[in-house]
């Protein structure tokens, strides 16, 4: 029994020394919300953003994560619904008690997470939703990492005003904060470029039929087709302008869902050549560009693109944000914030206040094409993967 007891003894003494040292680095962790949709019919988006997350998490905690403490972030599904979105936030703010937000996807969700997190005073790190009021609002607690969509459509004017030269426009947008401000937008580069808008409208996400408009566009003749859309909209825009043979000069994506893999997936050969403004592309000569699209393509078997290269840029945002940090109130959290002055995937991250904007990322914008079924980097040619395919003979791409 004596025996029994010192082996007791020495098992429990081991056990509480192997506690005592990896205890604080297990045991202890950094809890920080992210919002996304993670359901619903902006899961896409979501699930790129996800991933992205998870593994810059990976990542940041094998190699020490906050100064010793392991970042944690409590995922929350928005399903797309801003009333959601308030509700999920509330309850990481009073439940979870994480010291800061991450995430914010589509704008009408991330305003409104947005409209929470400020009442609370809670920092917000929005990695997404473009809107320009996200950030027009002159909230002090809310800052944004990916540029406003006023400028999305920067590169795209470049473009036309060199190759493309239109005279006439079309505009389609989801009738959503994205959709309406990205549409506003364009309309102002068509009037400083002095394109004629021919049609500006709207409609409503998770339609089936767009022939109607559709249908009024080709009568009206356009040399382009802007379109603002998420990603099952926009491949069915796309099939059901390929279906009756509507030929503009271009077809021009507002970012969104003309970048998505599942873009080409869903369109087919009615996604080729059609062009998008995006924000990102993994050639571009950011440290740590390639390497973060490699390793992605390697663990999830599938490509990804700007939105998930915002995602795994934001995580280290964040993590740097925490180990600057005087402690981890909500004001030294904010501090830290604002004295951001970093590197990452994405490109530079310093948070400024330019004209109406406060709290606001620089960050420029690019053009891609879909040749080949690969999204290619087009503009600036400088820096492009493939040139730019202009003309396009639209009937003898589809195999018409």
């Amino acid at each position: 029994m004596k025996r029994m007891a010192k082996v007791v003894c020495v098992v429990s003494a081991l056990m509480f020394l192997g506690f005592a040292l990896a205890g604080p680095a297990l045991a202890e962790s950094v809890k920080v919300g992210v919002v996304l949709p993670l359901t619903g019919s902006q899961a896409k988006f979501g699930e790129i953003e996800k991933l992205s997350f998870d593994l810059a998490l990976e990542e940041i905690n094998a190699a020490g994560g906050i100064n010793g403490k392991k970042l944690e972030l409590v995922m929350e599904d928005d399903t797309g619904r801003p009333e959601v979105g308030r509700s999920v936030v509330e309850k990481l703010i009073t439940k979870d008690k994480v010291i800061m937000i991450g995430g914010g996807y589509s704008s009408s969700v991330t305003y409104a997470v947005a409209g929470v997190c400020q009442q609370n005073q809670m920092p917000f790190l929005v990695n997404t939703g473009s809107a320009d009021k996200i950030t027009t609002s002159g909230w002090d607690y809310i800052y944004r990492l990916n540029p406003p969509v006023s400028k999305y459509a920067d590169s795209i004017e470049t473009l036309l005003a060199a190759k493309v030269k239109p005279k006439t426009a079309a505009i389609l947008y989801e009738n959503s904060l994205f959709g309406t401000e990205g549409a506003k937008s364009f309309e102002e580069t068509c009037k400083k470029l002095e394109i004629k808008v021919l049609l500006k409208e709207g409609y409503e996400h998770g339609g089936i039929d767009y022939k109607p408009v559709l249908t009024n566009i080709k009568q009206l003749n356009p040399d382009i087709l802007y379109m603002v859309s998420y990603i099952m909209d926009a491949s069915l825009l796309m099939k059901q302008a390929k279906e009756m043979k509507l030929t503009p000069k271009m077809f021009i994506g507002g970012a969104a869902g003309f970048t998505l893999p599942e873009f080409v997936q869903n369109a087919g050969v009615a996604s080729e050549k059609v062009i998008s403004a995006t924000l990102w592309h993994e050639v571009l000569p950011f440290p740590g560009a390639m390497d973060y699209y490699k390793k992605f393509v390697a663990k999830y078997n599938k490509p990804t693109e700007y939105h998930g290269a915002e995602a795994y840029a934001a995580c280290y945002v964040i993590a740097d944000v925490l180990k600057r940090a005087k402690s981890f109130k909500n004001t030294d959290v904010k501090q830290a914030l604002s004295e951001t002055d970093m590197m990452t995937v994405f490109g530079p991250v310093k948070f400024t206040t330019w004209g109406e904007m406060k709290n606001q990322n620089i960050a420029t914008t690019y053009v891609v094409q879909w040749i080949d079924g690969k999204l290619e980097l087009v503009w600036p040619a400088a820096q492009a993967t493939k040139p730019f395919v202009y003309p396009v003979d639209w009937l003898k791409t589809w195999g018409y």
